[in-house]
């Protein structure tokens, strides 16, 4: 017997901010049994993978308050509502890294299908080039890192590197780097 989709009989905002927004939905399944959803909506994020003309990646390591530790990470954000992930990826880029460079669609993928509806766009960067453009955001402090393709594959392995959006984000753009 082949799967069916839930139907959806309400949804209702519990809590907005510029990025997010908690929603608590009704459903039905498909035998008629209601049940409610709790579940983060967003408008999606970017996700770029900077490569420099000598074949390094440029990740970037910064705090992140939740787990109270650094993460190394690839550059990106959550698009606002009305953005694009392309200028998402481009504005994460300059503000992240100083770089600005030519973007290629990769894939995309959910970082957490079970709690959140967002999309994550994933873009290789390529022919990088100081931007003259400044986008600092005051509430982020990065240091960069140059790796190669194993050390980054090191970095996974060890759990240096445990950040799970950048993660499918290097399982998706390697092959394509390589």
């Amino acid at each position: 017997m082949p799967l069916k989709p839930w139907k959806k009989i309400s949804s209702e905002i519990k809590f907005k901010n510029p990025w997010w927004t908690y929603m608590y939905d009704k459903y039905e399944l498909p035998g008629g049994k209601a049940y409610e959803y709790h579940y983060v909506h967003t408008a999606g994020s970017s996700f770029i993978i900077p490569i420099k003309d000598n074949g390094k990646i440029i990740l970037v390591n910064q705090f992140r308050y939740l787990n109270e530790r650094f993460s190394i990470e690839f550059p990106g954000g959550g698009i606002k509502e009305g953005q694009t992930p392309e200028l998402v990826a481009r504005k994460e880029l300059i503000e992240e890294t100083g770089l600005d460079g030519d973007l290629e669609k990769a894939g995309f993928f959910n970082p957490y299908n079970g709690i959140a509806d967002e999309i994550c766009h994933v873009f290789i960067a390529r022919n990088l080039k100081p931007s003259n453009k400044e986008t600092k955001d005051d509430s982020e402090e990065f240091e960069l890192m140059e790796l190669s393709i194993e050390e980054i594959d090191l970095k996974i392995s060890t759990n240096e590197i445990y950040d799970g959006m950048t993660m499918a984000a290097w399982a998706i753009c390697k092959n394509k780097i390589i």
